[in-house]
């Protein structure tokens, strides 16, 4: 899902849209390129399945209560340093240089918002701001940590009434954002992501559920999968759906309508997936998978600033001063897989050389 909201993105800038050749017919990849952004929809359910699946283990395995030790400080060691780190870097190498401030208090305003994670709230740091635009979705995140504890404690005790309640928290405010003539500040708060995470829960409960009761054979495997395959095929058609909406006002009207649907798709695909066939839990869980998985985190931070450089330095090269309307080819492909390959060096190197070595420390964890 990263690396989709990562396409979308490289999109954005080039203009490149592959095509290839299924059963001797060419299908274009536009409609999955240009409706990215709602996997970040899909790594918010991914964040509520994995915070709630070890306690909804232990409820499956029959203890009574849950408890949150550390939680706080494992969610800072983990988020913070990076999320500072790539802050001061755009900062100085970007932001700064380029002029991007109007004065020295737009600069200090847009910090604040960022460092206190209420930047997604204010315009002028969310949509406008010279940092990172991506790290909105670490404010929403980081929003949900604060008050995860009691909304899962909450929802192992009365799992319906929360489900519920969270529910018709999302859906009210969605349908208030869509009565509004600009839903540009509305699309991406935290309660238009509430039944979102709680769909996360419930997966999480389902996995941990089917996981203890249901006899692992080859049938109970291939159901799995070919639920994960139904799950698939109704997504594909949610995404010609979205691509099919024109303007801004109704791609985020599309994303705000489909967005409780996507997360029950998804989730189908997350369980149907976690317990199918040997050969997909291979694709998902094999060396490389798990690489890719554990510089994810830094790669959504830095793919976007690294595209957004080489494009202002105008690297690589082209003929033509705006290469992407013009369709140049020979620059498109290269700007693409050098914006990759530099994002993945990057992300690469913070990951085992700054990220993890320092959230060993601040968390007390020897490895």
């Amino acid at each position: 899902m990263v690396f989709s909201v990562a396409c979308f993105h490289y999109w954005q800038v080039s203009w490149w849209t592959p095509e290839i050749n299924a059963f001797g017919a060419r299908v274009s990849l536009a409609p999955w390129l240009r409706t990215g952004y709602i996997w970040v929809d899909g790594m918010l359910l991914l964040s509520g399945f994995l915070l709630f699946l070890p306690h909804a283990i232990k409820r499956v395995e029959g203890q009574d209560d849950i408890s949150f030790p550390g939680f706080y400080r494992r969610r800072f060691a983990r988020v913070m340093p990076s999320y500072a780190l790539n802050l001061l870097v755009v900062f100085l190498v970007s932001a700064l240089p380029q002029g991007r401030y109007a004065s020295a208090w737009h600069a200090i305003r847009d910090w604040l918002a960022h460092l206190t994670f209420t930047h997604p709230w204010f315009r002028f740091s969310n949509l406008a701001t010279p940092l990172n635009g991506v790290l909105w979705t670490l404010g929403v995140e980081v929003q949900f940590y604060l008050i995860f504890p009691l909304v899962a404690r909450a929802f192992w005790k009365k799992p319906l009434l929360v489900y519920c309640g969270a529910l018709a928290v999302s859906l009210a405010f969605r349908a208030y954002a869509l009565r509004q003539p600009d839903s540009a500040m509305l699309v991406n708060q935290l309660p238009a992501f509430m039944d979102v995470y709680l769909n996360g829960f419930l997966a999480a409960w389902a996995y941990a559920w089917l996981k203890k009761n249901m006899k692992d054979s080859g049938a109970m495997r291939l159901g799995m999968t070919l639920l994960m395959g139904l799950g698939f095929l109704f997504i594909s058609r949610l995404i010609l759906a979205q691509s099919a909406e024109a303007g801004f006002q109704a791609l985020r009207a599309g994303q705000m309508v489909r967005r409780f649907p996507l997360s029950v798709l998804l989730s189908l695909v997350f369980v149907g997936a976690s317990l199918g066939l040997h050969g997909i839990r291979r694709l998902l869980g094999n060396p490389l998978a798990r690489f890719l998985s554990a510089i994810s985190f830094q790669f959504y931070m830095w793919h976007q600033v690294v595209a957004a450089q080489m494009r202002s330095l105008g690297l690589p090269g082209s003929s033509s001063s705006q290469p992407h309307m013009a369709g140049e080819r020979t620059w498109q492909i290269p700007f693409v897989f050098l914006a990759l390959f530099i994002s993945l060096a990057i992300s690469t190197g913070i990951t085992y050389r700054f990220e993890r070595p320092i959230a060993r420390k601040l968390s007390g964890r020897k490895r």
